[in-house]
């Protein structure tokens, strides 16, 4: 049997994301900080206090709406679903404490 091509890249890419995500736990989209939000894989400061403010005007009635979020599409979404929630407790951990993002400047 000749394996696809496009599996094993799919299963590459899905360890992969595995790995690069470190994170625990559940954020409430409805009552998380921004701090909290952040802790999320690809939520910067600006994207946090998107959801903040968007969450001021209407509270999300479920996680699906987060895309009408200035900066956040579907992709997005897929990617942080199994950490999002509309009720209950925000139990988010990140789980690489003391490492820096980005680049080194200097």
């Amino acid at each position: 049997m000749k394996r696809n091509g496009w599996m094993s890249k799919v299963a590459m890419l899905t360890v992969a994301m595995m790995i690069c995500i470190k994170v625990s736990g559940v954020v409430n989209l409805n009552t998380a900080s921004a701090k909290q939000l952040q802790a999320l894989p690809g939520i910067g400061a600006k994207k946090a206090q998107a959801i903040v403010q968007a969450r001021s005007q209407k509270a999300f009635g479920s996680v699906d709406e987060l895309v009408k979020v200035r900066g956040i599409g579907q992709r997005m979404l897929q990617k942080l679903k199994p950490y999002l929630r509309v009720n209950g407790q925000t139990t988010i951990k990140s789980l690489n404490k003391g490492k820096k993002k980005g680049r080194r400047k200097g």
